[in-house]
């Protein structure tokens, strides 16, 4: 179940002289197939549409390895065509890298024309890397006919093969994967692997706990290497938030569960893991493609007038996680009902409201990297708790209801959301979240406790894990056995609850028309099997101005 890794080493020192003989340009489905100057494939990200963040990572010479400091600084030039062979070339340029950015190359091609499929690549000492494929959004006053995204989170390596991105990557019909967060996880070997044995399926590198700068730029490269994860970026364009782990678990603004204090200080900790992130991801973080220019994630991206999607942030401006169990009822004592407590921040929630108001696009689409809909949960035997605990996060043992490290843990903001929401009328609202590796369709009540009385604001699809355990991971219990008894004592106690799945790993496609909106849950077979297949589980909907979500018999064709 470990394999070992190709010594990355011994291949550039014996391939890099005879690298630079001849230009080499490959598919995006051969893109892990790399030359040996670009070894961790290309990507894009955060379409507009007139211009495309684009990436990669070279190696210039077999010294400059991911977190090493060493290597020169070097010219990389990049092209963006649209034809695969590169004869219509429409934009390009020529940029600078170095061992001070981790010899990451992050640029905003710009020129491009709205709604349209594009070829690019990165050229170095001669050499092609990769060609990717990738689409910029459709015009800000256009009304396209649909949207379909890819939806994915929480893939830990070391639990997994990451087979739901190579699923997707095999689908043609995407305007864009949606990451909501845990892209990648800090554990060292031995930690956090797979089900209740705890094997890892791939081990991390580096071999311990990533703190340092260096380790997180080595995880990052570790991650690009995956095959399927390189197949997917090169032919879809990427839209990332972070959860915890891209830190550390259950992080907040000053501090983490997962920080001691023998690993230093929390904030250098931090910004060690958000420059790593800012120079690995096709992001614009800090608002423009360039590195190390700010850490402000939170976002929107417009697709036409048909939906605009706004990506938050909610782990660098959150108060710490109220202690658990808290007390039931509103208080000032640091409780989850506490309203100076905030998951969101005051300058984000503000930004929130405004997205939600606008009459910009009809869909209001909010990456959310963790749940907003409201869960009780009546007291379940012990054993059973501490398995849905250790999954979600979500469940005291003594039963209480509220999860203190989602939107439960701070109710005073999701309340100003709500109410918002109803008292503009707003409509066409969906939540899109991970964090919690299980499935779920929900209506959002306005006053949960009267629900289905008391009115639904918005609706809210969550998905499963590419790879992290779920329930029946934790218990050990076989698939569609102890699982169902859990969700359907939790969906009884919850009735805007209308879909849940603790069992399965995969993926999901959601649809945007100006009729409705539509989540098609997609599971894998093991993860531990490198090739686990796909099949299609189930489907979701919310339409136009219902605010509710409802059944559907099969996935959009």
């Amino acid at each position: 179940m470990t394999p070992p890794d190709l010594d990355r080493r011994s291949l550039l020192t014996g391939a890099a002289g005879a690298a630079g003989a001849a230009a080499v340009t490959l598919t995006a489905g051969d893109a892990h197939a790399a030359p040996p100057y670009f070894q961790h494939g290309v990507a894009s990200g955060d379409p507009h549409p007139r211009s495309v963040v684009l990436w990669t990572r070279v190696t210039p010479t077999a010294a400059a390895t991911p977190g090493s400091g060493r290597g020169p600084r070097v010219g990389v030039r990049w092209q963006v065509a649209t034809d695969r062979r590169f004869r219509r070339v429409v934009s390009s340029g020529t940029t600078t890298t170095g061992p001070g950015r981790d010899h990451t190359v992050k640029v905003e091609a710009g020129g491009l024309s709205p709604a349209t499929r594009y070829f690019y690549r990165f050229l170095y000492d001669g050499v092609a890397g990769p060609t990717g494929r990738t689409r910029t959004a459709p015009a800000a006053g256009s009304s396209p006919d649909r949207l379909r995204f890819g939806v994915v989170s929480c893939a830990n390596l070391q639990a997994g093969w990451f087979s739901a991105y190579r699923h997707l990557a095999d689908r043609d019909d995407l305007d864009a994967v949606i990451h909501l967060g845990d892209y990648l996880y800090e554990y060292a070997p031995g930690e956090y692997g797979y089900g209740r044995s705890n094997v890892n399926v791939r081990p991390h590198e580096p071999p311990r706990e990533m703190v340092a700068l260096a380790d997180y730029r080595q995880r990052h490269a570790q991650y690009k290497r995956d095959p399927d994860l390189q197949r997917l970026h090169a032919r879809v364009p990427f839209v990332v938030t972070w959860d915890d782990h891209e830190v550390a678990n259950d992080q907040w603004r000053a501090g983490a569960e997962n920080h001691q204090p023998d690993e230093g200080d929390y904030l250098a900790r931090r910004a060690a893991a958000h420059r790593a992130y800012d120079e690995w991801m096709p992001v614009r973080l800090g608002g423009t493609a360039d590195v190390g220019d700010g850490t402000r994630l939170y976002r929107r991206l417009r697709f036409g007038t048909l939906a605009e999607l706004s990506m938050l942030d909610l782990r660098s401006y959150r108060d710490q996680q109220a202690a658990q169990p808290a007390p039931p009822v509103p208080s000032t004592d640091g409780g989850v009902s506490d309203p100076a407590r905030t998951v969101t921040g005051d300058a984000q929630m503000a930004w929130l409201k405004e997205s939600l108001a606008s009459d910009r696009a009809q869909w209001k689409l909010v990456g959310n990297p963790v749940m907003i809909a409201p869960v009780v949960f009546p007291p379940l035997p012990a054993e059973l708790s501490r398995g849905v605990n250790d999954v979600t996060g979500l469940l005291p043992e003594d039963g209480l209801p509220y999860n203190v490290d989602q939107w439960d843990g701070y109710t005073a903001d999701r309340r100003e959301v709500f109410r918002f929401l109803a008292d503009n009328g707003i409509t066409d609202t969906v939540f899109l979240t991970g964090d919690i590796h299980s499935g779920w369709a929900c209506d959002l009540p306005l006053d949960a406790g009267t629900y289905p009385l008391s009115p639904s604001v918005a609706t809210e699809f969550v998905g499963t894990s590419v790879t992290s355990n779920n329930l029946k991971d934790i218990t050990g219990s076989p698939p569609r056995t102890t699982s169902i008894g859990v969700e359907t004592a939790i969906k009884t106690a919850n009735r805007h609850v209308k879909y849940l799945n603790f069992d399965d790993h995969g993926y999901a496609v959601l649809d945007v028309t100006g009729a409705r909106t539509q989540m098609d849950y997609y599971v894998i077979g093991d993860r531990a099997d490198r090739n686990a297949g796909s099949t299609w589980t189930a489907s979701w909907a919310t339409d136009a101005t219902t605010q509710k979500v409802r059944p559907v018999d099969g996935p959009v064709a």
